[in-house]
């Protein structure tokens, strides 16, 4: 098959309704986390693969309700194919029904838009990942890799019951990793990492008539907060992710307006770029606060519940290129490039695992989370396509290197310069 006629088929095999029709039978299944609800969403993608042959695939429970599926992972290692996989997950925010003009677990088409909680972050990502192999199938290509799916919890929460369960039992393993989240369809090659924190302040309690014979846990709370919230920490902003941020999301202390507070307590949001690790994060912090003449341990104690650390993939790296020459070939232009102010699962692969992995998903990041979340059908048709031609060229990372290195040198350019 030429490469032309193989753009005119998958072209041709993109089932509008079969994509929009699943994105729906997904947001109708509610899985908010929390408290996390997988099950019922993961029994009906079960019941889907088995339908297209491919089995019902491994669920991975590490906790009661929080299942992840796993399909393609154990056929894909004796075929001697490089493998090809696709991380998304099925968890979504909560939802206020209320607050929402339609409805947000219906599905409802309107104006070129489908309506619900999920269907930008990411289940319409999922969806068209789905929809893409089954045009292959329906095509009868002969991929030359094989497409396994990690279809996880808990992404929303950090992943400690998805992908981390995973990569602690040791089951992740794939030559490269696509990750279908809401990129509006330019290619995500690096995301700021976050840090959750609890700083808690010590004072001296007093009668609230005589504030002067105390010492206000507040007061000081309130002065880490000036020097914490929106400010700028040293830094050489990152091309695709600019600066670091941190907010100062709750505070709590005291125990009534007559007594002068002995403690308080601050909840801190870090974003923080690729090259920062936790222990710089929080040095930084109490460098900030050290500012104020503040000790820890003496005037405050720093406490880190969350660390997702950052990541980013090369932009010259031959799987970036594929991926843009999927898109190109089936749009007839180059994608952009961008990175994401928060964490998702392709951390995983990057940092823990090297697995090169991009971002690249249906969706606009803007209206992930929010009221009358949406995703356009438009652009799930546009990553069926997309996907499927990404399925049908993946020949793995070390060959696509070697041919893209042959390339450049047969021009007489840069073999390290990037395509995008």
């Amino acid at each position: 098959m030429t490469p032309t006629s193989l753009v005119r088929d998958i072209r041709s095999a993109v089932d509008v309704d079969a994509v929009v029709t699943l994105t729906r039978d997904l947001v109708r299944i509610r899985s908010e986390n929390p408290p996390g609800r997988e099950t019922e969403v993961v029994a009906y993608l079960q019941g889907l693969f088995g339908e297209m042959g491919l089995g019902t695939g491994r669920v991975v429970e590490p906790a009661p309700g929080r299942q992840s599926l796993l399909v393609g992972t154990e056929q894909a290692t004796p075929s001697g194919k490089p493998v090809l996989l696709v991380n998304g997950h099925l968890d979504t925010v909560p939802v206020r029904p209320d607050a929402w003009h339609h409805d947000p677990f219906g599905g409802e088409v309107h104006d070129g838009r489908l309506y619900g909680r999920g269907s930008a972050d990411m289940k319409g990502g999922v969806a068209a990942a789905i929809t893409a192999l089954q045009v292959c199938r329906t095509l009868r290509l002969d991929l030359p890799c094989e497409v396994a799916f990690h279809l996880v919890a808990d992404e929303e929460l950090g992943g400690r019951q998805g992908t981390a369960a995973l990569l602690r039992a040791g089951l992740i393993r794939a030559d490269a990793c696509l990750d279908p989240e809401p990129t509006g369809l330019d290619l995500c090659l690096a995301e700021r990492g976050l840090m959750f924190a609890r700083v808690t302040t010590r004072g001296i309690p007093a009668h609230g008539s005589e504030p002067s014979k105390g010492r206000s846990a507040i007061i000081t709370a309130a002065a880490i907060a000036q020097v914490l919230h929106d400010n700028e920490f040293p830094q050489t902003p990152h091309p695709l992710l600019g600066t670091t941020t941190c907010n100062v999301g709750v505070i709590r202390g005291g125990s009534g307006p007559n007594v002068v507070p002995e403690e308080c307590e601050l909840q801190i949001d870090r974003r923080v770029l690729p090259g920062d690790t936790e222990r710089s994060v929080v040095q930084g912090i109490v460098d900030r606060i050290a500012s104020l003449g503040l000790s820890p341990g003496e005037d405050y104690d720093l406490e880190v519940d969350t660390f997702c650390e950052p990541s980013e993939i090369d932009a010259g790296h031959p799987f970036v290129d594929t991926v843009a020459a999927s898109f190109q070939a089936m749009t007839g232009r180059r994608p952009g490039t961008t990175g994401l102010p928060f964490t998702t699962d392709a951390r995983f692969m990057r940092n823990q695992l090297g697995i090169p992995a991009v971002v690249f998903g249906p969706g606009e990041l803007h209206v992930a989370h929010t009221v009358d979340e949406y995703v356009d059908v438009d652009s799930l048709v546009t990553a069926v396509a997309v996907y499927a031609h990404l399925f049908a060229g993946f020949t793995g990372t070390q060959r696509l290197g070697d041919e893209r290195e042959r390339s450049s040198l047969d021009n007489g350019v840069d073999g390290a310069r990037s395509m995008i």
